[in-house]
């Protein structure tokens, strides 16, 4: 069920469907939920470890899956392939039409194709036959890397006349749209319009700009994505500024995020991104925490990451949970989160929807709120309790109370002795 989100109207678009009902049948487009795409990561021919890594990124959430077929052993490897996975897979072509028939005849669910480097018309127009013929969509993909020509050396000079004449970001814009119009022409002059298009870049700024403009021209459901991201480090911002800004403006339908790392980080972090722009209902539970800050009064940041394997591991309803490290935030966030601890002088005070349970030591803390994750959690499914609702209002406690933390800076005068709460 598509998921209603009131901070953004979605664009209109035609839909397609990707996949059988042996894999499931993905939607994109139209008023169909945004999905996460990925791609794997080593040779197709390889089938034992091509299908390992395929039903990892499926079981770390990914609703499509693409894979490299540059040669015919790749090709040839895709109906074990496909029988063994149960997630729509995409084959991933250029340079050779070939590939594509054979990919087709393999029984794949969707076809890649590169405007940049298979640009003849007869050969795009048997792949387009074939694909209509098995009821297969295809993706035209443009990318900013691939879209120059460079076989064709003075046609190449006159292309890159017209990139440098102005300005870098226009005229690429120009001529991504442009190579983009031209590839439609054969499609639709065969009347194939089981098309989803894509035009990538490595700026985050030209892939604003040109998804942007490509989404006033067309109604195709559009593929979003930002290539040469680079490492997850760098690449997690890069992809995000520019995906979550379209997608923010209700542009956009499905989506990969691409490191130069593992693709479950493509997974993860997409499915993040959507579950926080309300375009995707939650699965798991939602972790926050405290950024850096003096105040903190136990080890939080390992906490945190411990308690975040915890709940991947064992907690499958969104439920809300907040690990704070002082008494400042540490109310508040606890007050608006379904389970919640906030610490103090190496000691945590655990809450579930608002009801103090537990004040447990340091050592203590993730045992007992993996505990109370896991027994809201049962709550939950059994219709004894609800998302988001809290029993009681909670009162800061005493800084230098019970969980204070400020003894000691009050004894060297660093601080002045005052009670939150109390007048």
């Amino acid at each position: 069920m598509p998921v209603q989100s009131h901070a953004m109207d979605r664009r209109k678009t035609r839909q397609i469907s990707v996949g059988n009902d042996r894999t499931g049948v993905i939607r994109i487009g139209g008023d169909a939920e945004v999905s996460v795409q990925t791609m794997t990561s080593g040779s197709t021919c390889e089938i034992d470890s091509c299908v390992a890594e395929i039903n990892r990124l499926a079981a770390a959430g990914a609703d499509i899956v693409r894979v490299a077929v540059p040669k015919r052993a790749d090709t040839e490897a895709l109906p074990e392939i496909l029988n063994q996975t149960r997630v729509p897979i995409v084959a991933d072509v250029h340079f050779h039409f070939q590939r594509a028939l054979e990919a087709v005849e393999a029984g794949v669910h969707k076809i890649r194709l590169n405007p940049g480097n298979i640009a003849d018309g007869d050969q795009v127009n048997s792949v387009i036959d074939a694909c209509s013929e098995r009821g297969i969509p295809i993706r035209i993909g443009v990318n900013e890397g691939s879209i120059i020509e460079r076989r064709d050396k003075k046609q190449r000079m006159e292309e890159l006349g017209k990139f440098f004449a102005d300005h870098r970001q226009g005229h690429l814009m120009a001529l991504m749209i442009t190579k983009l119009e031209e590839y439609l022409e054969l499609f639709e002059a065969r009347n194939f319009h089981d098309i989803c298009i894509s035009a990538k870049s490595m700026d985050a700024r030209l892939a604003i700009d040109t998804y942007r403009e490509i989404s006033k021209r067309f109604d195709y459901p559009l593929h979003l994505g930002v290539t040469h991201a680079g490492p997850r480090e760098t690449g997690a911002i890069r992809s995000i500024v520019a995906l979550g800004t379209l997608l923010a403006q209700g542009v956009g339908d499905t989506l990969r995020i691409s490191y130069a790392s593992d693709p479950v980080f493509e997974v993860d972090d997409g499915l993040e991104m959507l579950w926080s722009l309300g375009l995707r209902e939650r699965r798991g539970a939602e972790l926050i925490a405290c950024p850096t800050c003096g105040r903190i009064q136990v080890d939080l940041f390992r906490l945190v990451q411990d308690v975040r394997d915890k709940l991947a591991e064992h907690i499958t309803v969104p439920m809300k949970v907040a690990v704070m490290g002082c008494v400042v935030n540490g109310p508040g966030e606890a007050e608006g989160a379904d389970v919640a601890v906030f610490a103090g002088d190496r000691r945590g005070i655990i809450y579930v929807q608002g009801q103090r349970v537990a004040n447990v030591p340091e050592e203590e803390i993730l045992d007992r709120l993996l505990q109370e994750c896991r027994a809201f959690q049962d709550r939950v499914n059994a219709g004894e309790a609800r998302l988001g609702e809290k029993a009681v209002d909670i009162l800061p406690p005493d800084p230098i109370g019970e969980l204070g933390s400020g003894f000691d800076s009050i004894a060297r005068g660093a601080v002045e002795q005052i009670s939150v709460g109390k007048t």
